[in-house]
């Protein structure tokens, strides 16, 4: 493999390293992360882990190629150790509940009153799980190379199933995602699994599939010793308590280069203390199927396990080097050493988590400060600013960041540091592109039921009704254009007023004597200016009724339904200029009430308002009018943990006296912002 020997491995005292592996089968993959970062708060530096499957891997520790790993199942992996190997057992992570055993689903057993695996000998129930028609019921059960395999082959072989039985060996993960959808799809299953894994959260031992208890125990000559412990008690979903599972409860436990710990007594003394919960390994392994499995997150779920059992982790660190790197020996809040614990709450611009990774304006500025401090930063991600101040009050976390507003209601839970940014609240509202042509419409005749209009219309047609009168009282006598009866008449003349009066003047029907043509030049002149008027009054009250459709400042949000988030500094100031807001848990939601048309604005904090347009908005959203209402930032700091706040308020004060906070402000909202 290319790799030094475990002598070679050791550096220089101030960076140890220490080569880990995990196993083929990722369900084991967390634990190797939570190993990995234990290793480096004890001051190493871990290389790996590396992906081995067990025959190699313990060929390879014992050979001096790689340290360690947590990986090991007792008795099942007795086999791999002989009396002269140069490898040895440390602790137990998981002790006695790593079962294994054999399931149908829970539909057929009942059926055909299936509890045994020696059931299948029976070839009418075996054709019952033949899915590739070749006369034997398909058993899923465990990779080529897997330890776990040489037994199911042995129980097979044991209990007279090899003519019935068929052992499908192959992937694992698609050949059980494979039987999950056959289950759910009510077809018979029979498989192999083993706790912790993610299937029995997906199919649930006494609900959806049965336990098959085997004939009775058996086990290869190496597990021999075992075989009395293939009874279990207390298990959902098996017809006999205890179980005659077929299989030993395995431990899980560390295996080790045994001149790797003789070298290291620290790393010896942590693996002696490491337990992991099963329930823990298991809930991480169904988040990890649900989540789609990145190394990310399976980085990730072990260092939010760490933190959530942070004074276990501190206790191990301690009893197995008090001067390691990281810890503080008094036990206080304050870090002692290289990490600083922040609890991150994602708030685009402030925290960003994308592909695996964390950013925003302040992940770099708490970096910063960090660096400042001799330290070095790790986030983790929680959802709420309760679960960050619950975190930061039990010394889980010592920072809390997230875009968190300073306000009296947070000033009563937790501390803050000088702010780390100074700016106010913004309007998001929708563009003026977003109206549609019914919006339009609606707004056209508002305008003119809202306004002095249907008095101007009123004015103007007494006006046009005098007109009339008067040019037919002085033209019907000698006008054949203006008909003597006057049903006939009062109508051109109507008509003429109207075309006169409006500039258009066909010229069908014009004034012929002298008082009459006198009469037409002053209702052309007065025409003109009432018309005009009508015209500029509609203009007018459509101009205005426009803007007043728009929202440009705080002062246009009074009767409308405007969104904000609960305890922000939006929620406080709304109520001040007369607006009972709309309160949402987070301004995702209030993003939704706004796409969806239920509010008419959000009133938030501006740079995220702005961070939402300029990145997510669309073109569909604006932030209308000037920013206002100062609001300052800060980050969360048990308040009893007075020294660790005066050192990041003076390496903030560092940051900004050198230039380097400016720098990191521009980049992120400009030389312009406040």
């Amino acid at each position: 493999m290319g790799m030094a020997s475990a002598a070679q491995a050791q550096t220089t005292a101030e960076e140890p390293v220490v080569r880990i592996a995990r196993p083929t089968w990722d369900t084991g993959w967390f634990q190797a992360e939570v190993l990995r970062l234990l290793l480096e708060r004890l001051g190493y530096r871990a290389d790996g882990p590396v992906t081995m499957d067990n025959a190699e891997f313990y060929e390879e520790a014992a050979a001096g190629n790689v340290d360690l790993w947590v990986s090991g199942w007792f008795p099942l992996h007795d086999v791999y150790i002989s009396p002269d190997a140069a490898v040895e057992v440390v602790g137990t992570a998981v002790d006695d509940g790593a079962l294994q055993g054999y399931f149908v689903d829970a539909g057929t057993a009942a059926a055909h009153s299936i509890t045994n695996l020696g059931d299948l000998a029976d070839p009418s129930i075996a054709a019952l799980f033949d899915h590739d028609a070749d006369g034997r019921a398909d058993l899923v059960g465990c990779n080529i190379g897997w330890s776990c395999g040489r037994t199911i082959d042995h129980h097979l072989d044991a209990y007279g199933l090899t003519d019935t039985v068929e052992h499908i060996q192959g992937d694992y993960s698609p050949l059980i995602a494979e039987t999950i959808a056959r289950q759910r799809a009510g077809e018979p299953v029979l498989y192999f699994t083993w706790t912790p894994n993610w299937t029995v959260g997906e199919l649930v031992p006494g609900i959806d599939v049965v336990w098959l208890e085997t004939p009775f125990p058996s086990l290869p000559r190496d597990q021999a010793a075992a075989v009395d412990r293939t009874f279990v008690a207390g298990i959902d979903g098996c017809a006999g308590d205890p179980c005659q599972t077929g299989w030993p409860p395995n431990d899980i436990r560390a295996v080790a280069n045994t001149s790797f710990l003789d070298a290291n007594p620290a790393v010896r003394t942590l693996l002696e203390q490491v337990v992991i919960p099963l329930e823990d390994i298991s809930a991480q392994n169904a988040r990890m199927i649900t989540e789609g499995g990145d190394p990310a997150d399976i980085r990730r779920h072990a260092a939010e396990w760490i933190q959530a059992n942070l004074a276990t982790v501190h206790e191990w660190i301690r009893t197995a080097d008090p001067a390691a790197v990281g810890v503080s020996p008094s036990g206080d809040d304050a870090p002692a050493g290289g990490t600083l614990s922040v609890a991150a709450r994602a708030l685009p611009p402030f925290v960003i988590y994308s592909n695996g990774a964390y950013s925003g304006f302040e992940v770099e500025l708490i970096k910063l400060l960090a660096a400042d401090l001799g330290m070095e930063a790790e986030i983790y991600a929680v959802d709420t600013i309760a679960k960050q101040i619950d975190d930061i009050h039990r010394g889980v976390a010592h920072v809390g960041l997230g875009g968190t507003a300073v306000t009296g209601h947070r000033e009563r839970d937790i501390d803050f540091s000088v702010p780390v940014l100074d700016s106010g609240l913004a309007i998001l509202t929708t563009a003026d592109s977003s109206r549609n042509i019914g919006d339009r419409i609606a707004t056209f005749f508002t305008a003119i039921a809202s306004s002095d209009l249907p008095w101007l219309l009123a004015v103007f047609a007494l006006a046009v009704l005098i007109a009339a009168h008067l040019i037919w009282l002085l033209e019907r006598r000698h006008n054949p254009d203006f008909a003597v009866p006057y049903r006939r008449g009062i109508w051109d003349s109507f008509y003429w007023s109207v075309v006169t009066m409006s500039t258009v003047g066909y010229g069908d029907k014009v004034a012929r004597g002298t008082r009459g043509r006198l009469f037409a030049l002053l209702w052309i002149s007065l025409g003109t200016l009432v018309f005009a008027s009508f015209t500029a009054a509609i203009a007018s009250s459509l101009a205005v009724n426009e803007l007043r459709s728009e929202i440009s400042g705080p002062s246009d949000l009074a009767g409308r339904r405007v969104a904000t988030v609960e305890h922000s500094a939006g929620e406080s100031y709304l109520p001040t200029i007369g607006v009972g807001p709309v309160v949402v848990e987070d301004v995702e939601e209030a993003y939704e009430l706004l796409t969806d048309g239920e509010v008419e604005a959000v009133v938030f904090d501006a740079p995220v308002l702005h961070y939402y347009v300029s990145h997510r908005g669309g073109g569909d959203f604006v932030t209308a009018g000037s920013d206002f209402q100062r609001v300052r930032y800060g980050l969360m700091i048990n308040e009893d943990n007075a020294e660790l706040r005066e050192r990041l308020n003076l390496a903030l004060l560092d940051l900004m006296e050198s230039g380097i906070y400016l720098r990191l402000h521009e980049g992120w909202f400009g030389s312009n912002s406040s």
